[in-house]
């Protein structure tokens, strides 16, 4: 599966789109690797991704069970991160108990990742 699933090592990434010369997208795209870009074009967001497997509901859960396991931590490491009961990482993880702006805060912080992907 072509998508992103880790942070490019990148502090402000930019998307660039272009329009031209289809005879020239090889070279383009060879050009632009060679500059430390990456070719994206065949990615899709993980919200379209997910939602084929899942309803909408469920997203925060699993989108806290992926950056978790991408991070390499168990739930109890989490709870140290963060000082949520680890507990509650799993009712959240399991789609049991909401996940809130304040406390998507925490995750993300601690796990490296925009606290919007828990919203």
């Amino acid at each position: 599966m072509p998508e992103l699933t880790k942070k490019l090592p990148i502090n402000n990434p930019v998307e660039l789109r272009f329009i031209g010369p289809s005879e020239n997208q090889e070279k383009a795209v060879r050009y632009l690797k060679r500059m430390g870009f990456t070719d994206v074009s065949d990615s899709r967001p993980f919200r379209e991704v997910f939602l084929e497997d899942c309803d909408e509901e469920e997203l925060p859960g699993l989108a806290l069970v992926g950056a978790r396991c991408k991070e390499d931590i168990t739930q109890k490491e989490l709870s140290k991160l963060t000082g949520i009961p680890q507990g509650h990482i799993s009712q959240m993880e399991n789609g049991k108990r909401p996940i809130g702006k304040t406390i998507a805060k925490k995750l993300g912080k601690a796990l490296d990742i925009s606290y919007k992907v828990f919203l």
